[in-house]
């Protein structure tokens, strides 16, 4: 019976080891691609005077910068988690913390887009004096700021009152790193915060616009591209609410199941909840916008794609 199982196990053992070298090369192999897609986005905002100057298009060259960061920084942790690497308490402690601000900051960074449509709809005349290239900066810097919070928050309470982490050797992970209750409370408290608000924000902005669209001085096509915009924000937010599920997941399967099921579980909340909203969003806003969709399939194409076809509608995007 027990050679039975040693020949069993040494049957299974390659198996398990293909299947999770494929499931890297999957994972891994799909966000190069799409961090090639999101190189290319930022190249084409830099590429035109007007994309650095228009508010929209710097908020929407700050998701592409942050989806882009949370892309590499989950990927590094879910390669650290599979391969299980050991890493010092100091280096899972910075991907976490950093992973947990850019989280944050891509959260609000959509109630900032929805703002910045809003004031394009409901007041038109003033939205070039309101927003402006020097307070959308010091928009998304405040975004920073309260974005960091949480964060400094943990590593405070990480090197005054946490004793339980002494040396990493399993998932660096929340789960795994952050094991005391008051983690778990700040994190709650945070996240409730921060979605409340920005959902707050989005569902305030589309109704205005929607109200503001049926006024007969109101331009319908504009009115209603923005609200699908908005639209847009409040589904991407519905992916970030449904991310913060996974580390319940992790919890209740870490506790108990074993390894292999650990593995699968984790990679699928992984490509679901975490890679799939950061693939598609970029692409989606990116694909939506006339002016920039023309511009980026030039670039996308090393240059197949004729480039003077684009620049009425470059021109048109200084109207706002």
């Amino acid at each position: 019976m027990s050679a039975l199982n040693d020949s069993s196990s040494n049957i299974t053992q390659p198996v398990l080891l293909a299947h999770q070298d494929l499931k890297t090369f999957l994972t891994v192999s799909t966000c190069v691609i799409f961090l090639y897609v999101n190189g290319v986005m930022i190249f084409t905002l830099k590429k035109k005077t007007v994309f650095q100057e228009a508010s929209r298009y710097i908020l929407f060259g700050h998701m592409l910068w942050v989806d882009t960061l949370n892309l590499v920084m989950s990927v590094v942790l879910f390669v650290c988690g599979l391969c299980r690497l050991l890493l010092i308490k100091i280096v899972c402690l910075v991907l976490l913390v950093a992973a947990t601000a850019l989280y944050q900051a891509s959260t609000l960074n959509l109630a900032l887009m929805s703002l910045e449509r809003y004031v394009a709809i409901c007041f038109p005349l003033r939205h070039a004096q309101i927003t402006t290239y020097g307070r959308t900066q010091v928009a998304i810097s405040v975004v920073w700021m309260i974005s960091w919070i949480q964060s400094l928050s943990e590593i405070i309470v990480f090197y005054s009152f946490d004793t339980t982490n002494i040396a990493m050797n399993s998932f660096c992970s929340r789960t795994t790193f952050f094991r005391l209750q008051i983690y778990r409370k700040l994190e709650i408290a945070f996240t409730t915060i921060y979605f409340v608000s920005v959902c707050f924000v989005i569902i305030f902005t589309y109704a205005s616009i929607a109200s503001v669209a049926k006024s007969a001085s109101c331009d319908k096509t504009s009115a209603k591209k923005a609200n699908s915009t908005v639209l847009l924000h409040l589904i991407q937010l519905s992916f970030c609410a449904a991310s913060t599920l996974v580390g319940v997941i992790q919890e209740v399967i870490y506790v108990h199941a074993d390894y292999m099921t650990s593995l699968n579980v984790m990679y699928f909340c992984f490509v679901v909840f975490l890679i799939f909203p950061r693939c598609l969003s970029p692409l989606i806003y990116g694909l939506r916008d006339q002016a920039f969709n023309c511009l980026f399939k030039y670039y996308f194409t090393f240059g197949f794609k004729k480039k003077n076809s684009c620049n009425t509608e470059i021109h048109a995007v200084s109207g706002g």
